[in-house]
């Protein structure tokens, strides 16, 4: 590992794992802990260090000086990658999906101000981009650019998220994480016992094309995951008043904050499947926090 990595990693706080005591869970005979990667870091939290990290140090290994990648306009992704670059020294470029707006959001001024560049890129021109998956793929690429996918999402990225299971130290019947680009299941679905249930949320809608996605990044077929498609609550940033209480009523019982994205229609399914008797009494549940908490500053979602 690259010594700056290193000496940013060790900068960061544990990621804890909270059981969740509440008596609707108890009275199903279900436990429910939370991994809580958001507690990394106050900025490069969750699942987007996790992701990155392998990248990183291939990035500066190949003496790489700047970092391309792709986003929306509230992309905890390239909020993670321009606050890392910022750190190492690294030039970082982030083409943006849509036209620029009139007012940047919360997210886009920060990453603004950690001196990312920003290129604005059509939808239709933004879909293309994904068929970029490697590194030095991008058509266009100059000496020293690298170029990062769609959230981060690379071989490189499993080995990252491989890394948290095995801080987990009690055993356990399923995982559950949020899924956008699907690259978190398929660092979990890698590494977890045959036995354990890998089960993914879509944060999006119509996100069938998710499947074929993980399978094409992990190593070798696994038959230990799925991904859940009922709870993207209308399509990607979407949140309706059910939801919001839900966070709301979470959140005084747990201590722990949800952002709606990703996290908080995890947690919404989870509780809706136990709910619905998808769980049988007596399992205990691990569901991922992948951070990305400074979504809940832009409060746009509709």
């Amino acid at each position: 590992m690259h010594s700056e990595l290193i000496k940013l990693e060790k900068t960061f706080q544990p990621s804890i794992l909270k059981k969740i005591n509440d008596p609707w869970l108890e009275q199903r005979q279900i436990e429910l802990y939370i991994k809580r990667d958001d507690l990394l870091h106050p900025v490069i939290s969750g699942n987007k260090w996790r992701k990155l990290k392998y990248s990183l140090d291939h990035a500066l290994s190949l003496g790489s000086d700047t970092l391309i990648s792709m986003g929306g306009a509230y992309s905890n992704h390239l909020h993670a990658l321009a606050y890392v670059g910022k750190v190492l020294g690294l030039k970082t470029i982030g083409l943006i999906r849509g036209e620029q707006p009139l007012v940047l959001s919360t997210t886009l001024n920060d990453i603004k101000r950690w001196n990312m560049e920003l290129r604005f890129v059509s939808r239709t021109d933004y879909r293309l981009l994904r068929q970029y998956k490697n590194y030095d793929t991008l058509p266009g690429l100059k000496s020293g650019e690298y170029w990062l996918p769609e959230g981060g999402a690379t071989n490189l990225a499993l080995q990252g998220v491989a890394e948290l299971i095995t801080e987990i130290g009690i055993p356990y019947d399923s995982f559950c994480v949020p899924c956008g680009t699907g690259a978190t299941l398929a660092g979990v679905a890698e590494v977890a016992s045959e036995s354990v249930s890998v089960l993914g949320f879509a944060a999006l809608k119509n996100a069938s094309f998710l499947t074929a996605d993980v399978d094409a990044l992990l190593s070798q077929s696994r038959n230990n995951w799925q991904i859940n498609l009922d709870y993207h609550f209308g399509g990607f940033g979407k949140i309706n008043a059910e939801l919001s209480a839900f966070i709301e009523e979470f959140e005084l019982k747990s201590a722990i904050p949800l952002e709606p994205i990703y996290t908080g229609k995890m947690i919404y399914g989870i509780y809706d499947l136990i709910k619905k008797n998808y769980f049988k009494p007596g399992q205990r549940i691990i569901a991922l926090h992948t951070g990305g908490l400074q979504g809940k500053k832009n409060k746009t979602w509709t």
